[in-house]
């Protein structure tokens, strides 16, 4: 599709740098196009207070939030669970919450007449091939628009830049502006000094680790949990009998508590570079264990 006919485009919205700067990038770019903006929660909780009067704040013309946590919880994470995937160390938690918002991002996309969906995935990353093969999956012809493939910025202090030139309301700055990925099952970090792999990532500084805390910080004293399986599904917690969101999100609690599933790794990426990132999955951590033991017997 020529740029000239693109009128209406669906935005995959976070609400962090990335897709914040978008919206006024596209509208400058694409026509002055309208931008609706589109966020599936899986679980980022706090990171959807205010993005409404956000996205609206800075171009977009509505903002849909699609509940997809059991969903998200129930048909991605058990399977994978079942199968035991893991990549490098990885369990995958912005991996398998891709598909499900690409289906999303599609719904209304056709909903609304869209002529192209945009997300805000960097060049560097493996997001940027999750969203756009599950977007054609989901609908063949549908024209995909990758910013970070097309624009000038060259790096996230630019995006700064251009936010504060745009008068684009931020909830970070230049010091604690890590790339994260947040959902029920996880948290990721990468940038800033991570970029570095001989610096040790700062756990115990306040404010880093969001899901838990360091195992310096954890209780000196072990905490005890039951997991009850019924043919491989996690479904109760300490005889509490709760869908697979509320396993995850009771160990979680559990997990964060006690410093568990914190991990520190230099990963491949399918484009072909390495990248660093540490990852918090405190009640993912614990499922997977207690899975892999489950097989055992």
């Amino acid at each position: 599709m020529k740029k000239e006919d693109i009128k209406k485009v669906v935005l995959a919205y976070s609400g962090g740098l990335d897709t914040s700067v978008i919206i006024p990038w596209l509208k400058e770019n694409y026509n002055n196009c309208e931008v609706i903006a589109v966020s599936g929660n899986v679980g980022q909780a706090d990171e959807l207070e205010g993005l409404e009067e956000k996205a609206i704040a800075t171009g977009a013309s509505k903002l849909y939030v699609l509940d997809l946590t059991e969903e998200y919880a129930a048909d991605y994470i058990i399977p994978c669970l079942k199968a035991g995937a893991v990549y490098e160390d990885y369990l995958l938690g912005t991996s398998h919450a891709r598909p499900i918002i690409a289906k999303g991002l599609v719904e209304i996309a056709q909903k609304e007449g869209a002529d192209a969906i945009c997300h805000g995935c960097t060049g560097k990353g493996n997001d940027q091939v999750r969203f756009e093969l599950a977007i054609k999956h989901f609908a063949p012809t549908m024209p995909v628009i990758a910013p970070w493939r097309e624009w000038d910025i060259k790096s996230r202090e630019e995006e700064i830049d251009y936010a504060e030139a745009h008068n684009v309301p931020l909830k970070i700055n230049r010091e604690t502006n890590y790339s994260k990925d947040k959902n029920l099952w996880h948290l990721s970090h990468e940038g800033l000094d991570l970029e570095d792999p001989g610096n040790e990532p700062t756990y115990e500084k306040e404010g880093f680790l969001e899901m838990g805390v360091s195992p310096i910080n954890a209780p000196d004293e072990p905490t005890y949990v039951t997991i009850d399986f019924e043919q491989g599904v996690p479904v109760a917690v300490d005889g509490e009998q709760l869908t697979p969101k509320g396993v995850i999100l009771k160990l979680n609690e559990l997990g964060g508590k006690n410093g568990v599933g914190i991990i520190d790794i230099v990963e491949n990426r399918l484009v072909g570079i390495k990248c660093r990132g540490v990852y918090e999955t405190p009640g993912g951590t614990i499922l997977y264990k207690a899975h892999k033991v489950l097989e055992t017997i």
